[in-house]
């Protein structure tokens, strides 16, 4: 193999992170693992810090280009693909993070047990050396979840297993080295050394396309959120007509989601939403992305806080703690205490199982929903008609409470990337975006007809405790986003750890990583015990960002002149649109925060 195929496998090789067609694209070629000289991974980029110019920082901010590369002179840097720079860039844990946030099929039990490398390490050696004759005994006996590694490894460590293990013999065992036995040619399999030794990045990502019934449960399960809590709350704020909303936000997010498929059509290295930031803007773009994902995803953790303290101090409202002088009220104590409930959680590190329970907030919504009708027709509750036609003072409070329904779009291009068939993404769009708009504007309508103008930011606290469907509802709304937390915080602190110091990405730091993620969501939730104001937040600045204003724009800068003039306009005033909506519905809503309102 001459030196420009080597170079062109490495390229290759820097696509693996998320990326599980890359992956299985290598060994349908037969190629074998990356050698030491090419591109590293990002969870190794600082040990090429010294090597070279093309040598990361440490920050995830590099070109990933290795130290040969570097020495083989400007004209093979210049041969190099743009590719590298753009899979180098911070983050590269995100396409793996967010395919938790989605229904994953359930893994295997060998698979997590290869993929849970950090407990065996961080805990006592018996547990080591029960780790290691379960592997062993998978490997003797061929199972593929065991020998076969869920993560490709970081090119420094294969380097490390070759110069480890004696000349001319590939070692395909994670653990201490076996004794010599004959080994089949003909299957050559990547070793496993990367799960086992990975100190933060141990989300497998789907073992298998998803079909498009899948992929429809996927999104409804993203956009079936604890946004339909609020729906009530919005009508009672503006008035009936600002329903009208609610089918006009759906329409746009749904023609932007479309957009996002549009620009990751147009390249095959493609697949997330930072990708798309980083084809249209570049590396700020791809930081600029995340970064405001990221703060959405903070967000609706301290979103959750709330609603569990909320819900529970419906439940028990007689609850408090006066100990050396504090005293803490049933909201701010059962807020406190679910955080802690919720802080083992976060420090998992394979979060597969959790995200299988997760899958079932679409049930959990439908349980919601059924309850409600349930206590309004039949346990004599009502349907009472009240309320104003339209109130402009609060519309921009309504606009970011329905606007918040539709903020899936962080999700949008994994689900349409883990697609078998592509092709039926718009369909699955479609179907997606009109169920949730009949779905929220119905319980809008309801709940409003149920509570008038005592409606709370939750209709679920207005619902009789005295009747059996009213508690399943609230402990189902306590259920939900006590499993949706750690999935929603891995993202976020899979992308610290990843900027880390090499000598910091360990589990301990991880865990403080994690630990103060869940003090901080709980200082601002207690700082803001506002849900419904938080919300509109919200609603009016992410999901006006990542919904309607970002995909226009990105859209416009990939495809530029190949758009047609009436696409321009229509993305123009889209854009246009969000902007308004931002800046109108966020000073709403911090001025009735500041006010205490």
């Amino acid at each position: 193999m001459d030196r420009d195929e080597e170079k062109g496998h490495g390229d290759r090789s820097l696509l693996f992170i998320g990326d599980e067609d890359d992956d299985l694209g290598v060994d349908r070629d037969g190629g074998s693992p990356p050698s030491s000289d090419a591109g590293s991974s990002f969870s190794d980029r600082s040990d090429d810090g010294g090597d070279g110019d093309g040598a990361d920082d440490g920050t995830g901010t590099g070109s990933g280009s290795g130290s040969d590369d570097d020495a083989d002179g400007d004209g093979d840097k210049e041969r190099a693909p743009n590719v590298a720079r753009q899979q180098a860039a911070w983050p590269q844990s995100y396409r793996q993070s967010i395919d938790m946030l989605s229904a994953v099929q359930s893994p295997s039990v060998t698979s997590i047990m290869a993929a849970s490398p950090s407990i065996t390490k961080f805990g006592s050696s018996f547990l080591k050396a029960g780790s290691s004759f379960f592997l062993k005994k998978g490997a003797t006996e061929g199972s593929l979840p065991l020998t076969r590694p869920l993560l490709p490894p970081s090119l420094s460590q294969l380097s490390q297993q070759q110069q480890q293990q004696p000349a001319g013999r590939p070692s395909t065992d994670s653990l201490q080295p076996r004794p010599p036995a004959p080994q089949p040619p003909a299957v050559q399999q990547r070793p496993s050394a990367a799960c086992l030794k990975s100190n933060y990045i141990e989300l497998p990502p789907p073992s298998s396309k998803c079909s498009s019934g899948q992929s429809i449960i996927n999104g409804l399960n993203v956009l079936c959120g604890v946004g339909i809590l609020t729906t009530c709350f919005g009508i009672k704020q503006a008035g009936w007509l600002s329903l009208l909303l609610l089918p006009l936000l759906g329409a746009c997010s749904c023609y932007t989601g479309l957009l996002l498929k549009r620009c990751i059509d147009s390249s095959p290295t493609i697949e997330t939403y930072p990708d798309i930031g980083r084809a249209a803007f570049g590396i700020p773009g791809r930081v600029f992305v995340s970064v405001v994902l990221y703060l959405e995803l903070y967000a609706c953790c301290v979103e959750y806080i709330t609603l569990l303290g909320d819900s529970l101090s419906s439940v028990f409202p007689s609850a408090h703690l006066a100990f050396t002088g504090i005293y803490l009220n049933s909201h701010n104590l059962f807020a406190i205490s679910m955080a802690l409930a919720i802080l083992p959680s976060v420090w998992l590190r394979n979060l597969s199982l959790l995200s299988y329970l997760s899958a079932g907030g679409v049930v959990a919504t439908i349980t919601v929903v059924v309850c409600l009708f349930w206590v309004g027709i039949g346990d004599g509750v009502g349907f009472h008609p009240s309320g104003s036609a339209l109130n402009l003072t609060h519309l921009p409070l309504a606009l970011g409470l329905y606007g918040y329904c539709f903020s899936g779009h962080s999700v949008f291009p994994n689900i349409y990337s883990s697609m078998k068939e592509r092709s039926q993404f718009p369909f699955v769009l479609l179907f997606c975006f009109i169920v949730v708009t009949i779905v929220y504007s119905g319980v809008a309508a309801t709940g409003f007809l149920m509570f008038g103008e005592s409606t709370m930011s939750q209709f679920t606290l207005n619902m009789p405790q005295q009747y059996v469907p009213s508690k399943i509802a609230i402990w189902m709304t306590i259920v939900n986003p006590y499993t949706k937390y750690a999935l929603t915080m891995t993202p976020v602190a899979l992308s610290i750890e990843e900027a880390l110091p090499k000598m910091m990405r360990n589990y301990v730091a991880g865990m403080c990583v994690r630990t103060a993620l869940v003090l901080s969501t709980v200082v601002v939730a207690l700082s803001f015990p506002y849900f419904a104001l938080v919300m509109a937040l919200l609603g009016s600045v992410f999901t006006m960002l990542v919904a309607l204003i970002l995909p226009c724009a990105c859209y416009l800068s990939i495809k530029r002149e190949l758009v047609p003039l009436w696409e321009v306009v229509l993305c123009i005033t889209i854009i246009l649109i969000g902007l308004g909506c931002a800046f109108v519905g966020s000073y709403t809503s911090i001025n009735q925060m500041i006010g205490g309102s």
